[in-house]
Protein backbone atom coordinates (compact mmCIF):
# COMPACT_ATOMS: atom_id res chain seq x y z
CA UNK A 1 0.00 0.00 0.00
CA UNK A 2 2.85 2.02 0.77
CA UNK A 3 4.24 1.86 -2.86
CA UNK A 4 1.12 2.15 -4.00
CA UNK A 5 0.56 5.94 -2.53
CA UNK A 6 4.01 6.85 -3.50
CA UNK A 7 3.74 5.82 -6.78
CA UNK A 8 0.83 8.13 -7.11
CA UNK A 9 1.97 10.91 -5.20
CA UNK A 10 5.36 10.78 -7.71
CA UNK A 11 2.58 10.75 -10.79
CA UNK A 12 0.80 13.39 -9.68
CA UNK A 13 4.50 15.30 -8.79
CA UNK A 14 5.48 15.11 -12.33
CA UNK A 15 1.35 15.97 -13.77
CA UNK A 16 2.36 19.03 -11.59
CA UNK A 17 5.62 19.66 -13.16
CA UNK A 18 4.40 19.10 -16.97
CA UNK A 19 1.76 21.84 -16.00
CA UNK A 20 4.46 24.45 -15.09
CA UNK A 21 6.64 23.29 -17.65
CA UNK A 22 4.19 24.26 -19.98
CA UNK A 23 1.57 27.16 -18.38
CA UNK A 24 4.24 28.23 -15.77
CA UNK A 25 5.98 30.69 -18.20
CA UNK A 26 2.40 33.12 -17.93
CA UNK A 27 3.13 33.70 -13.89
CA UNK A 28 6.14 35.01 -14.90
CA UNK A 29 3.97 38.31 -16.62
CA UNK A 30 2.60 39.02 -12.97
CA UNK A 31 5.49 37.65 -11.23
CA UNK A 32 9.17 37.75 -12.89
CA UNK A 33 10.87 36.66 -10.61
CA UNK A 34 9.69 33.04 -11.33
CA UNK A 35 12.11 33.05 -14.16
CA UNK A 36 14.95 31.24 -12.00
CA UNK A 37 12.46 28.59 -11.06
CA UNK A 38 10.35 27.96 -14.56
CA UNK A 39 13.94 28.73 -16.89
CA UNK A 40 15.34 25.10 -15.51
CA UNK A 41 11.71 23.66 -15.98
CA UNK A 42 11.20 24.65 -18.95
CA UNK A 43 15.32 23.68 -20.66
CA UNK A 44 14.18 20.36 -19.13
CA UNK A 45 10.96 20.09 -20.31
CA UNK A 46 11.78 20.81 -23.89
CA UNK A 47 15.67 18.33 -23.63
CA UNK A 48 13.07 15.28 -22.66
CA UNK A 49 10.79 16.26 -26.11
CA UNK A 50 13.62 17.27 -28.23
CA UNK A 51 15.50 13.97 -27.37
CA UNK A 52 12.94 11.53 -26.66
CA UNK A 53 14.77 10.70 -22.85
CA UNK A 54 12.61 9.54 -20.11
CA UNK A 55 12.32 11.56 -16.67
CA UNK A 56 13.62 10.00 -13.96
CA UNK A 57 10.26 10.56 -11.89
CA UNK A 58 9.01 8.09 -14.25
CA UNK A 59 11.69 5.56 -13.16
CA UNK A 60 10.48 6.07 -9.91
CA UNK A 61 6.85 5.48 -10.44
CA UNK A 62 7.24 2.52 -12.02
CA UNK A 63 9.77 1.27 -9.11
CA UNK A 64 7.09 1.93 -6.64
CA UNK A 65 4.38 0.17 -8.92
CA UNK A 66 6.32 -2.98 -9.13
CA UNK A 67 7.36 -2.62 -5.60
CA UNK A 68 3.59 -2.38 -4.92
CA UNK A 69 2.92 -5.57 -6.85
CA UNK A 70 1.74 -3.62 -10.18
CA UNK A 71 3.20 -3.99 -13.69
CA UNK A 72 5.11 -0.80 -14.55
CA UNK A 73 4.31 1.12 -17.95
CA UNK A 74 6.47 1.41 -20.72
CA UNK A 75 7.35 4.60 -22.40
CA UNK A 76 7.05 8.06 -20.50
CA UNK A 77 4.94 9.12 -18.20
CA UNK A 78 3.77 11.65 -21.39
CA UNK A 79 3.24 9.03 -23.63
CA UNK A 80 1.63 6.80 -20.85
CA UNK A 81 -0.97 9.51 -19.21
CA UNK A 82 -1.41 12.61 -21.13
CA UNK A 83 -0.70 11.31 -24.81
CA UNK A 84 -4.31 9.19 -24.54
CA UNK A 85 -5.79 12.32 -23.07
CA UNK A 86 -5.26 14.86 -25.63
CA UNK A 87 -3.23 14.19 -28.10
CA UNK A 88 -5.09 11.88 -31.24
CA UNK A 89 -4.08 8.61 -32.57
CA UNK A 90 -1.19 8.15 -34.88
CA UNK A 91 0.62 10.65 -32.93
CA UNK A 92 4.57 10.82 -34.58
CA UNK A 93 7.89 11.96 -33.56
CA UNK A 94 7.60 14.68 -35.87
CA UNK A 95 4.02 16.16 -33.99
CA UNK A 96 6.44 15.50 -31.05
CA UNK A 97 9.15 17.90 -31.87
CA UNK A 98 6.74 20.49 -33.90
CA UNK A 99 5.03 20.38 -30.34
CA UNK A 100 7.82 20.98 -28.40
CA UNK A 101 8.96 24.06 -31.11
CA UNK A 102 5.46 25.84 -30.26
CA UNK A 103 6.33 25.54 -26.35
CA UNK A 104 9.72 26.87 -26.86
CA UNK A 105 8.51 29.34 -29.20
CA UNK A 106 5.88 30.98 -26.56
CA UNK A 107 7.76 30.46 -23.45
CA UNK A 108 10.48 32.73 -25.53
CA UNK A 109 8.30 35.46 -26.51
CA UNK A 110 6.99 35.29 -22.48
CA UNK A 111 10.58 35.70 -21.28
CA UNK A 112 11.88 38.43 -24.10
CA UNK A 113 8.93 40.12 -23.01
CA UNK A 114 9.83 39.39 -19.26
CA UNK A 115 13.02 40.61 -19.58
CA UNK A 116 12.39 43.98 -21.05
Amino acid sequence: MTYHLLATAIALLHLAFIVFVLLGGLLLLKWPKLIWIHLPAAAWGVLIEFFGWYCPLTRWENSCLREAGRAGYSGGFVSHYVFPLIYPAGLTRMHELVIGALVLAVHLAIYVKVLR
